[in-house]
Formats: structure tokens, sequence, C-alpha cells
């Protein structure tokens, strides 16, 4: 992959006759890093905040998972557009003016929170509250959108800025801060602010997407990637020694997304990986946002007991973080990649069996820890062998199956709970979710054992370095 194709050409160890063995990763670096903390500690905050929000409007089950849904949904309609925007225009600029815009939406949200009469005695009392409930998801629709491109733009950066050989030690040290912002000290901190006043919440969220852009706006030199267009998805993407120069192929929007997209789907690792995350993700999310619910009237938490509850996921990512790059090296890249989708099930399970705080918070430790272990895998190889001038078609293609089912879980965990609550009563159908999760889990890693094998892991490798087809499967 060319590390100067998104414009930093004296980044690359090729370009300068040094090894980048050994090299720092640069100040670039620890700028994006704390900006990706500051982001990930407003969602670690809204992990909390948004569902707790929605369910202070009301407690259909349905109504709140929407607002899950108007999050993720995004990701579903604009990945394959912002994966061209991306190739197009300057990455860097993105992500400022999509933490611009989210700082912005998150001070409207706080201003009608704080307004007198607007939060309800009772759920859904009168237009106010109607109206908030409005503004919540249109709120959430936004700052999921501006996600997309933020999130896509961001990915791209890390491999303009570091060498190619120390993309793992990047990739940990970010998944790490993440998981301490986003999983333990956002969560905690939510649980603590709701407790104090519900628009200060919003309101600290918005201040650090702000600074989170200031960081990146810190960063100076450009980001635009180089225009490649290469003469079909065969074409060996290295051939040129990965300097950029331009090759007759497909051109115009629809033709760089169809790049992309076509670029994924004939590696077959490449596609498996995106539609097995996709899954993955809208199972694991089908649990969380039923836990919303099954935290309050089950388990018989508030706010800070809830936030609590989630800073298992933290301990666990951290964990993986500090010591994941050993964990893959001592038990290889398929085997990681496996147990990351089994210990999914052992989350879906344990609410069913054990429903005590204990346990359930041990599980999300647990699949915390597979799930940073799985990105440090799938970034690190997408970021290393798909050539630049791809990488954000491909990679908004691959979030788009990754990311982009997401609200499937959403509303299927808010449909089971509805249907099913006539029938069995509040209790079993707060608890229905999960048990249906479990059943399509252990699916999901009857489809995917064999895929995600040390072969189909190999072959992936040689094709993206250009030495042969990969073996159909």
């Amino acid at each position: 992959m060319d590390q100067g194709a998104a414009g930093r050409k004296a980044d690359d160890p090729a370009s300068t006759g040094r090894t980048s063995a050994g090299q720092r990763l640069g100040a670039d670096y620890w700028k994006l890093l704390l900006s990706s903390g500051m982001t990930n500690l407003a969602d670690g905050i809204g992990l909390v905040a948004w569902p707790w929000l929605a369910s202070l409007i009301t407690r259909d089950p349905l109504a709140i998972a929407l607002v899950g849904v108007a999050q993720r949904l995004p990701w579903f309609i604009l990945s394959l557009p912002a994966g061209v925007i991306i190739d197009r225009l300057d990455r860097r600029q993105i992500v400022i003016a999509m933490d611009a815009l989210r700082c912005l939406m998150l001070a409207v949200l706080t201003l009608a929170i704080a307004l007198p009469g607007t939060m309800p005695p009772v759920p859904l009392a009168g237009f106010p509250v109607l109206a908030l409930y409005g503004l919540l998801l249109f709120s959430a629709l936004v700052t999921g959108s501006a996600e997309v491109l933020r999130d896509s733009s961001a990915g791209t950066l890390l491999p303009a800025i570091v060498p190619r050989d120390r993309l793992e030690t990047a990739n940990a040290r970010m998944f790490g801060l993440e998981v301490l912002t986003n999983m333990m000290i956002g969560p905690s901190l939510a649980g603590f602010l709701l407790a104090l006043a519900l628009p200060l919440v919003f309101g600290l969220t918005g201040v650090a997407f702000a600074l989170a852009g200031l960081l990146v706006f810190s960063i100076r030199g450009p980001f635009r990637a180089t225009r490649r267009v290469t003469q079909g998805i065969d074409a060996n993407p290295h051939a040129d020694g990965g300097r950029g120069q331009p090759t007759v192929g497909a051109t115009g929007f629809i033709g760089e997304a169809k790049e992309g997209l076509a670029y994924l789907f004939a590696r077959p690792l490449l596609r498996d990986l995106a539609l097995g995350l996709g899954c993955f993700n809208a199972l694991e999310n089908m649990l969380l946002i039923a836990l919303v619910l099954y935290a309050q009237e089950v388990l018989h938490l508030g706010s800070a007991g809830y936030g609590l509850l989630l800073t298992g996921g933290a301990v666990g990512g951290l964990a993986a973080a500090l010591v994941g790059e050993r964990f893959i090296r001592l038990f290889g890249q398929a085997a990681c990649l496996r147990l990351a989708v089994a210990i999914l099930l052992l989350q879906a399970v344990v609410p069913l069996v054990l429903p005590f705080p204990e346990p359930i918070w041990l599980t999300l430790a647990l699949f915390s820890a597979m799930g940073t272990v799985w990105n440090i895998i799938t970034v690190s190889l997408r970021q290393r062998l798909i050539p630049a001038h791809l990488l954000g078609r491909v990679t908004s293609v691959y979030r788009l199956f990754g990311l982009g089912m997401i609200p499937l879980g959403f509303v299927l965990s808010g449909l089971t709970v509805t249907v099913t609550e006539p029938l069995v009563g509040r209790h079993a159908a707060l608890c229905a979710p999960f048990a249906l999760a479990a059943v399509l889990v252990a699916l999901l890693l009857a489809t995917l054992w064999r895929r995600l094998s040390p072969a189909a892991i190999a072959a992936f490798v040689s094709t993206a370095a250009g030495d042969e087809p990969e073996a159909a499967r």
C-alpha cells in the first residue's frame, strides 16, 4: 500500500531510504489518537444517555429501539457514497466538518432538553414531550450520518500517518483508548451526569466533539487521495509500486462506488468478514438495546448502575488492547476471529441463566476483549493490503455491511419484546431477545467457522499482495 497516496509521501519509508522498523509513530498520530479518544468519550456517554433519555420519554421498547435505528441507519444508506466522497476530497477536512456538525446538533438538543416543560412527569405526556422525542430521533439521524463520514475518513488517515509495519501497534493503542473512553469512562460519566442534570450530559458530549475536531485541525498537510483509476478489479494493485500513476478504467461517481464494491466481493475472505461482521454487530446491538429495559426492570439498576454495568466491556477491551498482539501471535488470527463469535453466544445466554449484574458484567468484559482482538486483526489487514486509492471506497463498502445491518438488531429486539409481552408477560418478554439472539448467534458461528480458516486468511493476503488469484471456496 502506498503510504503517500493520501498525501503524505514523506512518511513512506521507501521514499526516504529509511526502514520503518523502530520509527516513532509521530506527533500527528498522537493528535489523531487523542481526537479519537474525545469522539469515543462522547460516544461512550451516548451509550447510556441516548437510550436513557428515550426511556424517560417512553417505556415502549420499540420506540426506544427506533432511536438506535436512527443512529445506525445512515451506515446502510450513506456508506457507499461516503467512500467515493472520502476518496475524492481531503479526508482531514471531512473529519473536522463532521465533528463541527455533531457539536452543533448536540447543542440544539441540549437547549431543547433544558426548556421548561419538555421532560415529562409521565411517559409521552403532551405535545412538548412528543416534540422532544421527534427532535431526539432527528438528532440521532444527523449525528449518525456525520459519524459515517467522520469515522470512515479518520480510518483512512491512519495508514497515511503511520508506517505499514507499525499498524498493529498503532491500531492496538487506538482501540485501547477507544475502549477506555467509550466503554469505561464514558458510560460511568454518563450515569453520574444523568443524576446531576440531563442537559449537562448532551452539552458535554457536544464539547467533546468540538475538541476532537480541533485536534484534527492541528494536523497539517493535505490528505487527499491520489486519484488512480484501475483497469478492472483483477489488476495487480501494486504493479506500479503503489505510486499512483493513472491508468485506464472506471470513472464517475457510480463507477468509482462500483469499483470498491467489486474489489470487496472479488475477495471471499473480505466479503465474508464484512457480511459476518454485519450479522455479528446486529446481534450484539440486539442484546445491548434489550439490556436497557432489562437492567431497569429485571436487574433494578438506576442510571449509575447501568453505566457501571457497561464498564465491563471497557475492562475487557482495554486488557485486549494491551495484550491483543501477543494473544493473536499465540493463537493465530483464525482462532481469534472464531472465538470472538463464540463469546457473543455466551453474552446472549448468561442473562437467561444468571440474571445478576456480576455475571453479565463479566460476559461484557469477555466479549469486548475478543471484539477488540477482532478489530485489531481485520482493520490492520484492510489498512495494509487494500490499495490506498481504494481504501476509502472498500472500507465504506465493508462498513455498509458491517455497520449498516445494526438497525436490524435494534428493530428485532424491540419487536421481540412487543410481540411476546401479551403472550408471556413483561418479565419473560424482556428476556426473549436474549433467547432469540442465542439461537441466531449459534447459526452465525456454524456458518463462519470454515470461512474464517487459516487458509482463507492466507489466500486473501496472497491475492492482495498480487501473487495469485484467491481460490474460490
